[in-house]
């Protein structure tokens, strides 16, 4: 077992085995393809779309960063979701939290659905309630904790005895609190999603997807099904992960303390109703957070007091940018109703609170008065640029 420190881990990586040049940073193996010695003899490499050096770099890397066995990367967070969902079949159960990222209901409700899988999307902060959906059929319970937008939390200790009294798989999409804050496969989590585009990348400038794996089982199936999809993530992009992944916890850590300040300083708007931030001692799931993570991360969502003022802020942020997506060092401000939940049919999306008066605020890593300064100025302001 790698005995590293976290920062060490996030700088150094995975042993680089396959480079003798010294090369401090890892090579960009730009090869679609891997000659041979000779009949029956390998380098270990083939074709990239089974294994490429740097792409498994990568992947011992986010694997010893989440304490798992191994990882499998992919072209996207979707791309990851959605080979995993290869794994069931017609017939089977799957419990899901009611709060999900916008494309993974996409994913469950048009895809999955389709082949057969039947899904319960329930509040899986209820333990009591999970265990009462648990049938048969249930082969898997797949969680966000907390859930994009509206910042539930979940206890993953107790739904991991549930589910594995049920012989049912427990996936955690870890993207919003990453192995820095939180690590579900040590709270006994069988698989855990990442969306790489987010915080492990970390600068808006690629998109990335990941499952990491406890089990050689599970790794043997899903690598299977990796390579028969085919999404995987090329060289060029797992460099940039790499890249993105040496600051991580310093990244996270000036996010996190950004964040706090500005959820304080939202509570205190008359323009906001409600803000909704782990951080926040007042959240409902803070006590789990602070048993289950070591931090809040950057993430806040917010209701504003009238559609218009969420234009009003939408239209003249100027520092803050008008955007989807998170995680990155620039500030983004997102409109859920339009951008990330858009598909979502509008009666349910409105029971959830994702309604005209909701934001997504993803901290960067800007000064907090510039930020706080950039919000005050665009709410003062009457109408669009």
């Amino acid at each position: 077992m790698d005995q590293r420190g976290f920062y060490t881990k996030c700088i150094h990586g995975y042993k680089n085995s396959y480079d003798n040049t010294g090369a401090v940073s890892v090579p960009i193996y730009q090869s679609a393809t891997f000659a041979h010695h000779g009949l029956g003899e390998s380098t270990g490499f083939d074709y990239s779309r089974l294994s490429n050096p740097t792409r498994e770099h990568l992947e011992k890397t986010v694997a010893g960063l989440e304490g798992g066995l191994d990882a499998i990367a992919f072209s996207s967070g979707m791309a990851a979701s959605t080979t995993l969902m290869e794994m069931f079949r017609q017939g089977d159960h799957i419990i899901a939290s009611e709060d999900l990222y916008g494309g993974s209901l996409r994913l469950f409700n048009v895809l999955s659905r389709k082949k057969g899988i039947d899904f319960d999307f329930i509040d899986t902060g209820d333990v009591d309630l999970l265990r009462s959906r648990v049938r048969k059929e249930t082969k898997a319970i797949f969680i966000e904790t907390p859930t994009n937008p509206m910042m539930h939390v979940s206890d993953i200790e107790q739904i991991s005895e549930v589910a594995k009294g049920n012989d049912a798989l427990l996936i955690v999409d870890n993207t919003f609190m990453t192995p820095w804050f939180q690590k579900p496969l040590d709270l006994g989590a069988d698989i855990v999603l990442h969306s790489g585009t987010k915080y492990l990348g970390g600068h808006n400038d690629t998109l990335a997807g990941f499952l990491v794996l406890n089990s050689q089982e599970h790794l043997d199936e899903l690598r299977y099904l990796a390579k028969t999809v085919g999404a995987c993530l090329s060289p060029f992009d797992s460099w940039l992960i790499l890249r993105g992944i040496k600051t991580l916890p310093l990244r996270l850590e000036s996010q996190q303390k950004t964040a706090l300040i500005l959820a304080e300083w939202l509570k205190k708007q008359e323009w906001v109703k409600k803000v909704y931030y782990i951080g926040l001692p007042e959240h409902p799931g803070h006590e789990i957070i602070k048993r289950q993570a070591t931090g809040f991360s950057g993430m806040i969502s917010f209701s504003v007091s009238a559609r218009d003022i969420a234009e009003r802020l939408l239209n003249n942020i100027k520092l803050i940018q008008f955007a989807e997506s998170l995680g990155g060092v620039e500030s983004l401000l997102t409109y859920p109703m339009t951008q990330t939940h858009a598909d979502v049919p509008e009666e349910e999306r409105r029971k959830k609170g994702i309604n005209d008066c909701l934001l997504r605020l993803s901290v960067g890593l800007e000064d907090p008065s510039d930020l706080i300064a950039d919000l005050k100025q665009a709410f003062e302001l009457p109408g669009g640029k």
